[in-house]
């Protein structure tokens, strides 16, 4: 790559075309202000930013982003993928406001195969893959993901369980119990068998059905030669299981790997669905509403959303949409340039595609009516909130909540909604340290400094309203931080507490302001948006809290409990097989461990299962 700027105070077009090349890249353009108006892509800059700087211009959107421009700066690329690539991740990056933004908050789920184990595991993942061994996806949602690992473990029985009580098991497990897995961690199957089993799990999840089953019924025939009726009983069964659920999965009538992406626009929101078909099997659909910076051609939304969507995933061998593609045949060339093979971009006319672009655009059409609905009721709530607070409608609101176990592992939440509701990219959760266990209030103050301090120090976006989940304590706590950060008067400040049966209706909000403490009726659209955003703060803070003691006594195990020495713990990992079983136990049980009496296995068992505050 190579960079070029060009910036003027006020910007000379004429004299900036002539210093541009003609080889592929992406470009920036900057206001005066030094802020990114636009990032685009393009096969040849010159031809792309010479389009611009025309003297007539149709787009309203395009004569707006022009008047702002104060500086260009161009990223020449080697390839066009590789344009396509960087313009996604500047986007991602800087998020500049002409741009269709995707927004999206979470990856797609995979399968994933350890086959580099001497016994493979089958496991859910999402993320990176940057382990080695296999991937199977993108899945579009983890339901269609858990579905068929469910299938996986009736069919092949090949291990689903974690590493780590793989490891340190020592008698099989549940899974055994119930004909789901032949138990590899205690040597109950040969190794050459379970290699096998992993092999035909990994010919089911690359779509090749057909082939498997005709080697199922060939093993199937050669066990019944020889005799061996258990085993030709236990072939005909996959057979039977893998012919039905082949049945199921292709039905789409769309053959190898195909993305299905239908566009809906209405009132300022843009809705695509996307469905995946790999191997021929439909895995699942889910809709998308990219960010719109103005009115624009579906066209147009498509392309953008595309360049954004395939920077990341993999890319199909068909993309078929209900409209056609802006620029389609440089978008089909760069993704197969990505991809290291031919990508069509179709609009399906007839037969079994367009039966299930049909299927998607259904899809589509209820995914935005829903939004359309969520949107108009979050702005109800939104203004009946202004009209109560008195002021304009807050266009950020946080929420902190405190959640712990008895002071251990305690984490602070921080929930953003907006103008459109929860915006989960801007969730934080706080580890807090270094306070005496329990102390609400100190945890409060320290997760606040942490928030605010640094949006200090880096300029960061302030709340118009801040919501407190807890009393007047807590509140207290809130106003300290501000006040000494020097942002009070810049933030509403209100406080949630329960009502005296802690029941929903009767929370009691806390002002700083003068007003005391006010109660809103049960049915106040007002309160049921700060009960939302409460509640969610209140989700996210134990979902936090739950995965930091869950890997803190993970990783302690027996080790942290009083009275639990090295000759109990051995005695108990003996007597129940592993931790896990331990966890699955009984105060009674328990109790029944030589060296254990009723007390400690109470005091074991709570340290399993204690409740959170």
């Amino acid at each position: 790559m190579a960079d070029s700027p060009v910036e003027s105070g006020t910007f000379d077009a004429r004299a900036f075309l002539k210093t541009v090349t003609e080889r592929p890249g992406v470009y920036r353009m900057y206001d005066a202000e030094g802020q990114i108006l636009y990032v685009g892509k393009a096969r040849n800059l010159k031809s792309r930013l010479s389009s611009y700087f025309r003297a007539h211009l149709d787009a309203i959107k395009t004569r707006a982003l022009v008047a702002q421009i104060a500086s260009v700066e161009v990223t020449t690329t080697a390839t066009e993928a590789e344009a396509l690539l960087l313009e996604s991740n500047l986007i991602k990056a800087h998020r500049p406001r002409y741009n269709v933004l995707l927004r999206d908050d979470k990856s797609y789920p995979w399968i994933y195969v350890s086959t580099d184990d001497s016994f493979p595991r089958v496991a859910y993942h999402r993320g990176s893959r940057k382990k080695s061994g296999r991937y199977f996806g993108p899945y579009s949602s983890a339901v269609s993901v858990r579905e068929t690992l469910n299938l996986l473990e009736k069919i092949f029985k090949v291990r689903q369980c974690e590493d780590s009580v793989f490891r340190n098991r020592s008698r099989p497990c549940l899974q055994y119990q119930i004909n789901r897995c032949k138990a590899p961690c205690v040597g109950y199957v040969d190794p050459v068998e379970y290699r096998r089993d992993v092999e035909d799990t990994l010919a089911f999840l690359g779509g090749h059905s057909r082939a498997l089953i005709e080697r199922l019924v060939a093993r199937m025939e050669q066990a019944a030669a020889g005799l061996d009726f258990e085993q030709a009983a236990t072939l005909r069964d996959q057979i039977s299981m893998l012919r039905a659920v082949s049945e199921q999965q292709h039905v789409t009538g769309v053959s190898g790997n195909a993305d299905v992406m239908a566009i809906l626009m209405e009132g300022g929101v843009a809705c695509i669905s996307v469905t995946t078909i790999r191997d021929g099997r439909h895995l699942g659909t889910r809709a998308y509403f990219p960010s719109l910076p103005e009115a624009l051609e579906p066209s147009e939304v498509l392309a953008a959303f595309m360049g954004q969507y395939f920077a990341d995933r993999d890319v199909p061998e068909r993309v078929l949409t209900n409209e056609e593609v802006n620029e389609a045949g440089w978008l089909a060339d760069a993704l197969a340039e990505r991809a290291g093979r031919k990508v069509r971009l179709l609009v399906p006319r007839r037969g079994k595609a367009s039966h299930w672009m049909d299927n998607t655009l259904e899809n589509a059409r209820i995914a935005l009516q829903s939004r359309l609905t969520s949107r108009h009721n979050q702005q109800k709530r939104l203004a009946a909130l202004a009209d109560w607070l008195g002021g304009e409608p807050p266009g950020r609101i946080e929420c902190f909540d405190i959640s712990h176990s008895h002071g251990e592992a305690t984490v602070a939440s921080c929930v953003v909604f907006g103008p459109e509701g929860p915006e989960k990219s801007q969730y934080r959760r706080y580890n807090i340290r270094g306070i005496q266990a329990g102390d609400d209030y100190a945890a409060m103050h320290q997760a606040l400094s942490r928030r605010f301090g640094k949006a200090q120090r880096e300029g960061g976006r302030l709340p118009d309203l801040l919501l407190i989940d807890g009393g007047i304590g807590q509140v207290r706590q809130a106003q300290d931080v501000l006040e000494a950060l020097g942002i009070a008067d810049k933030i509403a400040l209100v406080g949630v507490a329960k009502g005296p049966a802690r029941k929903a209706g009767e929370e009691r909000l806390i002002f700083t302001d003068g007003r005391g403490e006010r109660v809103l009726d049960p049915h106040s659209p007002a309160l049921h948006l700060i009960q939302q955003v409460r509640d969610e703060a209140h989700r996210f803070a134990i979902t936090g809290h739950r995965a930091r003691r869950g890997k803190a006594r993970s990783e302690s195990g027996l080790q942290g409990i009083p009275g639990v020495g090295a000759r109990r713990r051995q005695a108990l990992l003996k007597h129940f097989g592993g931790l896990q079983a331990l966890k699955r136990a009984g105060i009674d049980e328990i109790a029944t461990v030589p060296g254990i009496g009723r007390a400690l296995a109470a005091q074991i068992h709570a340290w399993f299962h204690e409740g959170l505050s």
